[in-house]
C-alpha cells in the first residue's frame, strides 16, 4: 500500500484536543497504510527565541536562522516539539518514534543562501530507515531539522521537508494547515488548483507568505511524485480517512501531467 506523509504545523502543540483527534485519525489510517508524520513548530520556536531576547524574522515565508539562534531552533523543533507529538501519539496507542530529517540520510540537505542563515533545502534521500520502521508498524514522527553533506545542522521548512520525504518514499502527501485549505480573496475554499491558477493567485497576492511556500511545495511534490497533493486543515483530521473522495479534503493541488492529459 502506498505510504502517506502528513505534515502538521506547530500550532497543533497548543491544541490538545485537536491533537488527540489527529492521532486518532492516524491510528485508523495506519491500519490500512503506512503513515509518516512531519512537523514544524513555529509558535514554540518564536516563544523560545523571544524569551532569550532574539527577534524572529522571515523572508518570503521562510524563517531566518542565524548561527547563534540555531541551537535553540534545534532544541525547540527536534527536542520539545517532537517529543510532545510522540507523547500525543502514544496516548492514542500508536507506537511512534521521534526522528528528524537529519537521521538515517532520509533526505539530502544543502544550505539555501547566506541571507537566510542556517536554512536548508531538502531533496529525496535514502528510505532504508523509514522502511524498517514502517515495516515494524511504527509511525515515524519527524522534525524539520536537517543535516548537510558536510555535517551542518540546518532548519528546513517543514512543508519542503514533507515533500522531500514523500519523494523518498514515493508516498502520497497531505499538508495540514491552520486553515481548511487554500482560500480565495473572499475567504472561500478553493477545492482544486492547477499550476496556472497558483501562479495567478500568487501574483495577485491572494496567496502569500507561508501559504505561498506551502502551495509551491505542494505543486513541486505533485509534479515530482506524479500524484495529487492535498492542503487541508488540521482542525478536522477525520477528513484524512476520506482521501478516496478527492473533493472532501481541503484543496487538491493537481500535477501538471494530469492537466496535459485532459482533453
Amino acid at each position: 500500500m502506498t505510504p502517506l506523509v502528513i505534515k502538521v504545523g506547530g500550532a497543533l502543540l497548543d491544541a490538545y484536543e485537536q491533537g488527540q483527534a489527529l492521532f486518532s485519525a492516524i491510528k485508523k489510517l495506519k491500519a490500512e497504510r503506512p503513515v509518516v508524520l512531519v512537523h514544524g513548530g513555529g509558535n514554540l520556536t518564536n516563544d523560545w527565541l523571544a524569551r532569550l531576547g532574539f527577534e524572529s524574522q522571515k523572508i518570503d515565508g521562510l524563517r531566518v536562522t542565524p548561527p547563534d539562534q540555531l541551537p535553540f531552533v534545534v532544541g525547540a523543533l527536534a527536542g520539545t516539539a517532537n517529543k510532545l507529538l510522540v507523547s500525543m501519539a502514544h496516548q492514542q496507542g500508536i507506537n511512534a518514534v521521534g526522528l528528524s530529517l537529519a537521521d538515517g540520510k532520509m533526505v539530502n540537505a544543502c544550505l539555501l543562501n547566506a541571507q537566510l542563515g542556517a536554512v536548508g533545502q531538502a531533496s529525496a534521500g535514502d528510505p532504508k530507515v523509514l522502511h524498517a520502521l514502517l515495516g515494524a508498524d511504527v509511525v515515524p514522527v519527524v522534525s524539520s531539522i536537517g543535516l548537510t553533506e558536510q555535517g551542518e545542522l540546518c532548519n528546513i521548512n517543514a512543508d519542503d521537508g514533507a515533500v522531500a520525504l514523500a519523494q523518498t518514499l514515493g508516498a502520497e502527501l497531505v499538508l495540514l494547515s491552520d486553515v481548511p485549505g487554500v482560500l480565495d480573496g473572499d475567504g472561500q475554499l478553493l477545492v482544486q488548483l492547477t499550476a496556472t491558477e497558483i501562479s495567478a493567485l500568487i501574483e495577485q497576492r491572494v496567496i502569500h507568505g507561508g501559504m505561498s511556500v506551502k502551495v509551491k511545495a505542494a505543486l513541486a511534490a505533485a509534479n515530482s511524485i506524479g500524484q495529487r497533493v492535498y492542503i487541508a486543515g488540521w482542525q478536522q483530521p477525520q477528513l484524512l480517512t476520506t482521501l478516496a473522495d478527492e473533493a472532501s479534503v481541503g484543496t487538491c493541488i493537481v500535477p501538471d501531467f494530469v492537466m496535459e492529459n485532459q482533453p
